[in-house]
């Protein structure tokens, strides 16, 4: 039920954050929000051995994505899925730590601008430079890595019959 309630509100959050945060090319605020992306990534822990149904929820948190926000269908489904096995290698390899969880954000977010840029330059959509790319992957860290340490803080300090791990 945590992990569903992180996601909810990280939906939300976004919502919230996109509409009253400009993002125009050109004038992109310093905030960009993807505070699901964030999400996905600090829920993995409360999975413990479950890794299918956590890439179930990453793809259908994926879904509800692009309904809400992309017009996307299914390409933030497979991305978040994609990154969900990033996350379960990673976690599962390097281990999981307080500043380890913060990497993992800073790289998947970065995967992700990188991944969207990608589909922009195949498909053409918009022009985008390499400077875009890093501007807008830098002002997507600063939100998001302060989000991941405010939403580390409060799983930390929910009672133990509410989360499954503790994250160091």
């Amino acid at each position: 039920m945590l992990k569903i309630a992180i996601i909810i509100i990280s939906l939300i959050l976004d919502g919230i954050f996109s509409n009253i945060l400009p993002y125009i090319p050109g004038n992109l605020s310093i905030f960009t929000p993807l505070l699901t992306l964030v999400s996905i990534i600090i829920i993995y822990p409360l999975y413990k051995k479950k890794e299918k149904d956590y890439l179930v929820t990453c793809f259908l948190t994926g879904i509800i994505y692009d309904l809400l926000y992309t017009n996307l269908l299914f390409f933030n489904g497979l991305l978040f899925t994609l990154l969900g096995l990033i996350i379960i290698f990673s976690i599962k390899n390097f281990g999981i730590s307080y500043i380890k969880l913060l990497l993992y954000v800073i790289a998947v977010i970065t995967i992700y601008e990188i991944s969207n840029a990608l589909i922009i330059i195949i498909f053409n959509l918009v022009p985008i430079t390499f400077n875009d790319l890093i501007y807008k992957i830098i002002h997507s860290l600063l939100l998001n890595v302060i989000y991941a340490e405010l939403l580390l803080l409060i799983v930390n300090l929910l009672p133990k019959r509410f989360k499954k791990i503790d994250i160091n």
